[in-house]
């Protein structure tokens, strides 16, 4: 019998990242997206991030039960899917005082 030629289908499957993997970066966008919740509108419109994004974290801010969170945390996740997360976590960490040495104390 001839060897056989692998196919292509095991090709794309091998490229592809596992469901796993998948699962945990879009668990850090939509971590990433909670922590947007922090900043002050004027640092949420540095980022230029998409309005139906501004609007879901306005609307975060405003809910108060815990399932009604947890859906809008879950929607924000869903649309930091689309956006590039480097000058986000960038402005996060400018916002929260990362990065510079300078204000840190040694113990």
């Amino acid at each position: 019998m001839p060897p056989t030629e692998p196919m292509d289908d095991g090709d794309e499957l091998a490229e592809r990242p596992s469901r796993s993997a998948r699962k945990r970066a879009a668990e850090h966008m939509q971590k990433l997206g909670v922590r947007l919740l922090a900043l002050r509108e004027s640092q949420l419109e540095a980022l230029a991030l998409p309005e139906e994004l501004r609007t879901a974290l306005r609307e975060a801010r405003r809910l108060r039960g815990q399932s009604a969170l947890a859906r809008q945390y879950q929607y924000i996740g869903r649309l930091m899917r689309a956006l590039d997360a480097t000058p986000i976590e960038a402005a996060l960490d400018k916002a929260a005082g990362g990065g510079s040495p300078r204000g840190k104390m040694p113990r």
